[in-house]
């Protein structure tokens, strides 16, 4: 994947394309003694990128948004070309909400991967991070290298914008709970564990799986146990596809599955809401609409309890 040349859309606010000319962006924060919010993104934005943009400027002197599709989180057979384009004027202008963002850090491949960078595990050359024991559950059984390439990224980001609070959708639940873990295990200064915020965000278009979900979470809430919780879920998605094939739509079931949200364990078949106490658990589910592969989660119990 190559950017070594592209043309910046006009933009009301600064467009940083290199590490260098962020940091001297940063340090003018720092001399102003300015907090700096930070909503990580892969462009394509849309309205759950836009509530967390929110989020930040209301919580934060300053607000940066990045865009940059990183290639390490793909495997070899995940077809790059099929991203949207990373640099049009509607990504990075997109929405009141995003104009009053105090800049966007649009970096290089060269410039996050100065080795080199292959989709290629076995080929990559250079430093990774690994999260052992929690990326192989949930979305890394589907996508083994992913969580690789995420930690990786994020910890690189994280050296450059260092940000006094990071923001990352629920809808991303088991990545955004690796990167709270990310923080506190690695000791980052910027941002500190409990400044990794998980926030609530929709999306019309997993509304299939969200409402699968919501079935599972009530279930759960009423006593049943997880095996029933998971088999409600999927008779939703179930209907969804029997119409969807109606209408000419090819739509595949990944999984729903219900975790434990400390070690992301799937849950025992027998498992209930008496039996798991307060403890909050993970309902997620992924699905293929044609050659595009939906995710959706949430969290049944307190968030605030997890990783703290």
């Amino acid at each position: 994947m190559s950017m070594s040349i592209f043309t910046l859309p006009p933009s009301p606010i600064p467009l940083l394309t290199s590490v260098a000319s962020y940091r001297q962006w940063r340090q003018r924060a720092f001399d102003e003694g300015k907090s700096v919010g930070f909503v990580p993104t892969m462009g394509a934005l849309h309205d759950g990128h836009l509530s967390l943009v929110q989020r930040s400027l209301a919580e934060n002197e300053l607000t940066v948004l990045s865009i940059f599709v990183n290639p390490a989180q793909f495997a070899p057979h995940e077809d790059l070309a099929t991203r949207p384009d990373l640099l049009t004027a509607q990504q990075v202008t997109v929405g009141k909400t995003v104009r009053k963002a105090s800049a966007i850090f649009l970096p290089l491949v060269q410039e996050m991967y100065p080795s080199g960078i292959s989709q290629d595990v076995s080929t990559q050359k250079g430093a990774f991070v690994e999260m052992k024991g929690y990326g192989h559950q949930m979305e890394g059984t589907s996508r083994p290298t992913f969580f690789r390439g995420v930690v990786t990224v994020v910890t690189k980001l994280f050296n450059v914008v260092q940000p006094t609070n990071a923001y990352f959708g629920q809808k991303d639940i088991q990545q955004a709970l690796l990167l709270r873990r990310l923080c506190k295990d690695l000791l980052f200064p910027h941002p500190e564990t409990d400044h990794v915020h998980i926030v609530p965000t929709t999306s019309e278009i997993c509304t299939s799986i969200y409402k699968a979900l919501q079935y599972a979470k009530s279930a759960w809430s009423n006593g049943e146990s997880k095996d029933r919780c998971v088999s409600k879920a999927v008779s939703v998605i179930d209907e969804v596809k029997a119409q969807a094939a109606i209408d000419g739509v090819d739509m595949r079931l990944d999984y729903i599955e219900m975790n434990d949200s400390e070690t992301f364990n799937i849950l025992d078949a027998s498992s209930n809401h008496q039996l798991a106490g307060d403890i909050p658990v993970i309902l997620s589910g992924a699905l293929w609409v044609g050659k595009t592969r939906l995710i959706d989660s949430i969290v049944v119990g307190d968030l605030k309890r997890i990783i703290r």
